[in-house]
C-alpha cells in the first residue's frame, strides 16, 4: 500500500477543522480500543488471501478479514493482491512464455491451476487463487465480516458494478451484512464514488490520506478514510471523525499496515478506529480489540 505524506498546509489545517465540526459520536479516542482486521487473511501466518489465510483469521479469533479483487481476461473475480501473479503462485513455472504474467492476461481455468501456497511454505502447496464467490463462501462459513479492496479499477472498467454483482448474488448485500458486516475500499476515489452511487447502502472507504481541506468532499461517499499508519497523527485522526459521512456518522479511520506491538501502541493512542494487520494477534495483545 502507499498513499501520500500530509502537507505543510494541511498539518496547519488540522486543529482548525476540529473546531469547525462537531465532535465524533463514535470512532473517538475513549471509544474503547480498535477493530483489528487480518490482513489478505492471517497473512502472517498462511498464504496471503487464500482460503487458508480466511482459515487462519478465523483459528484465530478475528471477526474482520481483508481482501482485494481483480479480474481475469475472461471476467472473472479473483482474489489477488498484485497484478502480476509472479509473487504469490507458480505461474512462471506453467506459463514461461507468458511475462509478466497479469492476472488481466490469463483465464480463469488457467489461474485455478496455480499453486498460491507454495511461495509461502511446503505446508500450503496446492492452495489456490479463490474466486470472489469462493472466498465470501469461506467468510461466511466462519460468520466473519469482510473489509473487500477494489484492486487496480483502473485496469478494469466497471469491476465496481460486477464486485456488488457478485456481492449480491452472495447475499452480501441484505441487510445483515451491509448494516454491520461488510466495507468496500479502494485507493481509487473514483472507485469508492462509484460503489456508494451504485448502493448507497455500502460502507466504503478511501485508501489514502487526503488533507483536512479534501476531507468534505470525500465525506460524501465515503464512510472511512484508511491510510498508512506512517502518515497519521492524533491531529489527523481527530480531524478526520470530526467530519460526518454520507450515512450520517462520524468518520472512521482504519490505519494499515501494523505488525509490531509498539506500533500498535502508537497508533491506537492516536484514537485510530481500526488497525489493518498481517499479525492480528500481536496487535491484539498490545491493545486488545479484534
Amino acid at each position: 500500500m502507499h498513499a501520500r505524506a500530509l502537507t505543510a498546509t494541511t498539518i496547519a489545517l488540522l486543529g482548525t477543522a476540529a473546531t469547525l465540526f462537531p465532535a465524533p459520536a463514535a470512532g473517538a479516542a475513549d471509544a474503547g480500543p480498535p477493530l483489528v482486521v487480518a490482513h489478505r487473511g492471517a497473512s502472517g501466518y498462511a498464504p496471503e488471501n487464500t482460503l487458508a489465510a480466511v482459515d487462519k483469521a478465523a483459528e484465530l479469533g478475528f471477526r474482520w478479514v481483508e481482501n482485494d479483487v481483480q479480474r481475469t481476461r475472461d471476467g472473472e473475480l479473483v482474489v489477488v493482491h498484485d497484478d502480476s501473479l509472479a509473487r504469490t503462485t507458480n505461474v512462471e513455472e506453467l506459463f514461461p512464455d507468458r511475462a509478466p504474467w497479469k492476472v488481466k492476461d490469463f483465464t480463469a481455468a488457467e489461474i485455478a491451476r496455480l499453486d498460491a501456497g507454495s511461495w509461502f511454505g511446503p505446508a500450503y502447496a496446492g492452495a489456490r487463487v479463490p474466486t470472489l464467490e469462493q472466498y465470501v463462501h469461506r467468510v461466511e462459513r466462519h460468520h466473519q465480516k469482510l473489509l473487500l479492496e477494489i484492486k487496480s479499477p483502473e485496469l478494469y472498467p466497471d469491476i465496481e458494478k460486477q464486485t456488488l454483482k457478485v456481492l449480491g448474488n452472495e447475499g452480501w448485500l441484505e441487510r445483515s451484512h451491509v448494516a454491520g458486516r461488510l466495507i468496500v475500499q479502494s485507493f481509487s476515489a473514483d472507485s469508492v464514488r462509484t460503489v456508494h452511487e451504485l448502493k448507497p447502502a455500502v460502507k466504503t472507504g478511501f485508501l489514502g490520506t487526503p488533507s483536512v481541506m479534501e476531507l468534505p468532499a470525500y465525506a460524501e461517499f465515503t464512510d472511512q478514510i484508511n491510510p498508512s499508519y506512517r502518515t497519521v497523527s492524533l491531529g489527523y485522526v481527530s480531524a478526520v471523525q470530526a467530519f460526518r459521512g454520507p450515512h450520517g456518522r462520524s468518520l472512521e479511520v482504519f490505519a494499515w499496515t501494523v505488525d509490531d506491538a509498539d506500533t500498535a501502541r502508537q497508533v491506537a493512542g492516536y484514537g485510530v478506529d481500526g488497525i489493518i494487520s498481517n499479525k492480528p494477534d500481536v496487535v491484539r495483545a498490545a491493545v486488545g480489540g479484534g
